[in-house]
């Protein structure tokens, strides 16, 4: 069954609504600073100035309430063509797992649909095992391209010291989200692995030229990168020649598996 954004709001106790002035955008910057643990004098994830201009030209800039309080933050620009670009999605530390990213990106494609965009599109960091999960297995997204460090340095408090590796993904905005019953996935187990995770919690790469590869993600890359910046950077690196090399070399990404690898696939002729 197809939910409508107000069904998935609900049940996340949440409401979400557009931002349009000044002092709503300042509270959405500051969720931002908090989410990204930005330090005072860096730069936000999302600038007041560039909000304001994305609320005033068409741009969609909306935010997840609980209650009065804004939980949540999301922004995006048209692109070239019918498509919207999801440019920043987060929520506040502690509200994770309640839903509220779900409803925020049901309240997004319900916009796009409305001021007729055909697909949105975002990038996201192909380590972090929740937001893979999320993206490709939750909504349905489609990963189209593995971008090496995107974005450049970030000096927020989650990527600063670490490449900025992101995988390019879009969602149809009238496809049947997956939820509660995604397409199965082969079974990993069965698949030929192009990284894996060895004893010491080490990426190990592998040659792999099957017809299904899985390719293994670190357990959790963030807290990694706080306790051993070293060893994310192995994994960054593992992770980039790995999965971002199956996908020049024809395979495309099926999903992912909620034990953490990514399952891929390799292209017919005529895809």
């Amino acid at each position: 069954m197809v939910e409508f954004p107000s069904a998935v709001a609900e049940r996340a106790d949440v409401r979400i609504q557009l931002l349009r002035t000044v002092p709503e955008l300042q509270q959405a910057e500051a969720v931002l600073r908090t989410v990204w643990n930005t330090p005072d004098l860096a730069e936000p994830p999302l600038a007041l100035d560039v909000m304001c201009a994305l609320a005033h030209t068409g741009g969609y800039v909306a935010a997840a309430y609980l209650g009065t309080a804004m939980v949540g933050v999301t922004a995006g620009f048209r692109t070239i063509g019918d498509s919207l670009h999801s440019h920043v999605a987060g929520v506040l530390p502690g509200m994770h797992g309640r839903g509220i990213g779900a409803a925020m990106k049901s309240h997004q494609r319900e916009w796009a649909a409305e001021v007729g965009l055909s697909s949105i599109s975002w990038t996201y960091d192909p380590l972090i095992r929740r937001n893979a999960y999320f993206n490709l297995h939750r909504l349905g997204a489609v990963a189209e391209a593995y971008l090496p460090d995107f974005y450049g340095p970030l000096d927020d408090g989650i990527n600063d010291g670490d490449d900025s590796d992101r995988l390019f993904v879009r969602w149809p905005v009238h496809a049947t989200p997956h939820a509660p019953a995604p397409p199965p996935l082969p079974d990993p187990a069965a698949a030929e692995p192009v990284l894996e995770e060895d004893g010491n919690g080490e990426p190990l790469p592998r040659a792999a030229t099957g017809g299904v590869l899985r390719c293994a993600t670190p357990v959790d890359a963030e807290s990694l990168r706080r306790r051993d910046p070293a060893a994310a950077r192995r994994w960054r690196s593992a992770m980039r020649e790995a999965l971002g090399g199956a996908l020049e070399n024809g395979y495309r990404i099926d999903g992912f598996d909620r034990s953490g690898w990514y399952v891929l696939r390799r292209k017919e002729a005529s895809e």
